[in-house]
């Protein structure tokens, strides 16, 4: 069986993978617990604005962290470059993001508490609020967003599924925050387009 690569489309200068407009998604934090903040073997991308706004939010959220989370702030800072040269933030064990706090059973993000909590200016990094959506600089100016699959999500697919709420509108906020207002208006046209024409 062969797998079709989905069609990519330019929005505003910026090329997505069709997936975007067509999959289903929906976080499910009560059955998946948060479980994106301590899976995986790197931590979350930034850019260097990320790392100060995160730097200048830190002794905010300092109390919630864990001693093995500052122990390796306090080593390696709040950021490292991975193995693929990305600049990501620190994780603990080689997995758990620094900025992950526990509530009972749950993973929560220290800084979007905070930030909710009005003890902040600085949420989270964009790439943790887009996804599943993964940003990819092309170069040239050129900038990707791909739809990435992770078994950990699963749940989150189902919800969509059952909500019948497409990747897109689930991330409008965030992609509002990345883009701005028009251009996620254009995103829309394109995905309305797009469905006429897949019919």
């Amino acid at each position: 069986m062969v797998n079709k690569i989905p069609p990519i489309l330019e929005v505003g200068g910026v090329l997505i993978s069709s997936e975007i407009l067509t999959e289903r998604f929906c976080c499910d934090y009560e059955r998946c617990k948060g479980i994106c903040c301590v899976e995986g073997d790197a931590g979350a991308p930034v850019t260097m604005g990320e790392i100060a706004g995160i730097e200048d939010a830190l002794d905010s959220v300092w109390g919630d962290l864990s001693a093995s989370a500052q122990s390796v702030i306090d080593k390696q800072g709040v950021a490292y470059t991975d193995k693929d040269g990305d600049l990501v933030t620190s994780i603990v064990r080689g997995r758990d993001c620094v900025f992950t706090c526990y509530e009972g059973d749950s993973c929560l993000c220290a800084l979007e508490r905070a930030f909710r909590n009005g003890k902040t200016r600085f949420c989270k990094p964009i790439s943790c609020a887009l996804y599943p959506i993964r940003e990819k600089n092309l170069g040239q100016g050129l900038i990707g967003l791909n739809y990435h699959r992770w078994a950990v999500c699963q749940d989150a697919v189902e919800k969509g599924k059952a909500l019948n709420l497409p990747v897109y509108q689930f991330l409008r906020e965030p992609l509002i925050r990345r883009f701005g207002e028009a251009w996620y208006a254009e995103l829309c046209e394109v995905a309305n387009l797009f469905d006429t024409q897949k019919d």
